[in-house]
């Protein structure tokens, strides 16, 4: 079955369907030694929620399970931290192709992307290397080149994010997080420009669950609301 034709399956029975769903109490994670596996059903799925803190010394790996809910869908992927400062890109596509098989490294996939000293310079080079690895066409390139988005362009982010994680591929979102709009951890007195990787989502909390290679301030494995997902992403895109 075709991209298009899961996508408008998946659609017609999110829209007969109401999501309903008993959520785990939040935790607190705590900074100690990295455990070879993660299970985020140990934690809350609420906006801000780390999974999966601590330590993020360059090449940190573990691994996190994935877990299916009435209301939520995380992947089962392998995390590692960005080897260097500018393979985000890497890092992040490297985490996503994990949901699906042994990954290449970071190192493979930058020369792969092209990645320079100035980053990987467009999302569609990612779905280019999604695709060309998994030897599929399901990846594609969405722009979000309105700030802030329009509502069509955050329904259609959701719907994308609801269908490839349900269909077990992460999405890999290209983002922009001036001061006043970051994610946990991010230096507070810069604009920055980044790819993390999009890999579970909770729709009774309207959250998605992030893999963020760059670990700033030991923040790797976090709940993030749906709508500062959304406001981050323009006037980059995604791979979806």
């Amino acid at each position: 079955m075709s991209k298009r034709h899961v996508r408008a399956a998946v659609m017609t029975a999110l829209a007969a369907t109401t999501a309903a769903a008993v959520l785990v109490a939040p935790a607190t994670a705590q900074a100690q030694p990295l455990p070879k596996s993660v299970s985020v059903t140990e934690h809350g799925t609420s906006d801000g929620t780390a999974v999966v803190s601590g330590h993020n010394e360059p090449g940190t790996r573990f691994h996190v399970d994935g877990v299916s809910t009435r209301a939520a869908k995380t992947l089962e992927i392998d995390y590692q931290v960005q080897e260097t400062g500018y393979w985000c890109g890497p890092a992040a596509t490297r985490i996503a192709l994990s949901a699906r098989m042994g990954a290449p490294s970071q190192a493979d996939l930058a020369a792969q992307l092209g990645t320079h000293e100035g980053g990987t310079d467009h999302i569609s080079q990612v779905t280019n290397v999604l695709n060309a690895n998994l030897g599929t066409g399901w990846y594609e390139t969405k722009e979000m080149p309105n700030d802030p988005p329009t509502q069509e362009q955050k329904d259609l982010l959701w719907r994308d994010i609801v269908l490839d994680i349900d269909n077990n591929y992460p999405l890999v979102t290209n983002i922009v997080a001036p001061p006043g709009n970051q994610p946990p951890g991010y230096p507070s007195d810069q604009t920055i420009y980044h790819y993390f990787t999009v890999i579970g989502y909770d729709d009774a909390n309207r959250t998605v669950l992030i893999a963020d290679p760059a670990s700033f301030g030991g923040n790797q494995i976090y709940w993030l609301s749906f709508d500062q997902l959304a406001s981050l992403i323009p006037p980059k895109g995604y791979a979806a």
